[in-house]
């Protein structure tokens, strides 16, 4: 597998919007766990709930790496290897809907995982499907 394979795509519409959906999401959720006092509290009380390690570095670390995916995902470009990092902090996410019980730590979503189920969904088909329509990948692969 090389560079080229990972960006090949086509001028595929539906796989273009997904990837802006996942890029809209992540360009909200990682600077609101940071800038909105409410979430960025809720987001600390997640972690500390869900005794995931490395509690400093996460905190910090997962918002700027979301920032990172929705800037990525929004030009499109190395969509793939985006939708793979978006499924492992899915993975963590879903882990942390299950083991906290305390619904006031989930202030604009419900307490069952199924935003990070749908963000999982979205980035399988990115990952299958490449970034698609409207993307830098696109323009690399013509």
């Amino acid at each position: 597998m090389n560079i080229k394979s990972i960006r090949e795509t086509t001028d595929d519409k539906a796989a273009g919007g997904v990837r802006w959906m996942l890029a809209i999401i992540f360009l909200m959720t990682g600077p609101m766990k940071l800038l909105v006092p409410q979430l960025a509290e809720a987001w600390s009380g997640q972690l500390i709930a869900a005794g995931i390690p490395l509690y400093g570095i996460t905190l910090w670390s997962v918002p700027f790496i979301e920032l990172f995916l929705g800037l990525v995902l929004a030009v499109g470009i190395f969509a793939r290897p985006a939708a793979v990092v978006s499924i492992g902090i899915m993975v963590v996410a879903i882990y942390v809907h299950l083991t906290v019980d305390d619904p006031s730590l989930f202030p604009l979503q419900p307490k069952e995982p199924v935003i990070p189920i749908a963000v999982i969904a979205m980035s399988l088909f990115a990952l299958w499907h490449g970034a698609g329509a409207w993307s830098l990948d696109l323009k690399e692969s013509q």
